[in-house]
């Protein structure tokens, strides 16, 4: 199977805005980098990434592969450190993420971002964080200097959706991520699954899933996609058969999504 290149350099056409400082808490800086084409003009839809790696690993820079395939497609990219979850339990790793958004809306301007036309793409652990910030904010719930991190549309890689569920509450990195076991805070786990919290004002998603996912099984996705179609939400699901969890490593794979994600920002995040 070949997979795509994942050491790669920033090409001379993108300009990349690298390790930028969105937030300091507890004596960390926490911080996110930009990209985009050096021929843009003007503003551009946002398309913001959230690492994956169980909460407790993972580097915002896992994927640049993305930022650079889409910053050359004529969007903005931004990617995103959160707090682990051996740095800091639940929510802490979703108010970073509602954080650096609401910095990037704030910084429009100096980087040539729309913020009326921003996605977010997660895999893994990110895919949850992606859609516990795109169903539990409304562009109602103003933070700080009035920015919203309300996102029009969502990617969802394979993201855990329902962590009261038994194939997810109790293993390790749900438990360490959350500090307590499902026993001891049932309703936490709870406000912390993302499927619980959709609403018919959820943002439009689109998800990836692979039928041989042994880490997130496609079940989590099968539940969640069921419930968004209940509720009105557009929701487009792409369960493939024969996958394992990360398939988009797969040249293959990575083509096919691409596609969909293409289709998918331009009929919700248009660039005109």
């Amino acid at each position: 199977m070949k997979l795509i290149e994942t050491d790669l350099t920033v090409p001379d056409d993108i300009m990349e805005f690298k390790d930028v400082r969105y937030k300091q808490i507890d004596s960390l800086n926490l911080t996110l980098s930009i990209y985009h084409s050096k021929e843009l003009k003007g503003k551009a839809p946002l398309i913001v990434f959230v690492h994956g790696g169980a909460w407790k690993k993972g580097d915002k820079d896992d994927y640049l592969p993305y930022l650079i395939s889409y910053a050359k497609k004529g969007y903005v990219t931004a990617t995103i450190q959160y707090r682990l979850s051996g740095t800091a339990k639940y929510p802490a790793q979703l108010l970073d993420v509602q954080s650096a958004v609401k910095w990037l809306k704030e910084h429009a301007e100096h980087y040539h971002i729309d913020p009326k036309k921003v996605a977010m793409v997660g895999g893994s652990a990110g895919g949850h964080l992606v859609m516990m910030n795109a169903y539990t904010t409304n562009s109602q719930s103003l933070g700080e200097n009035g920015f919203s991190s309300n996102v029009q549309a969502i990617v969802n890689f394979y993201g855990p959706s329902d962590l009261v569920h038994e194939e997810a509450r109790d293993k390790p990195p749900v438990e360490y991520l959350m500090g307590k076991t499902f026993e001891e805070a049932p309703e936490a786990y709870k406000r912390a699954s993302p499927i619980y919290a959709v609403t018919e004002a959820a943002p439009p998603t689109i998800t990836f899933h692979g039928t041989l996912d042994e880490l997130v099984p496609y079940g989590q996705s099968d539940r969640l996609h069921e419930k968004l179609k209940e509720k009105g939400v557009p929701s487009y699901y792409h369960k493939l058969k024969g996958w394992p969890h990360t398939m988009d490593m797969s040249v293959k794979v990575n083509a096919f999504c691409q596609y969909q994600m293409d289709r998918f920002f331009e009929k919700y995040i248009p660039k005109h």
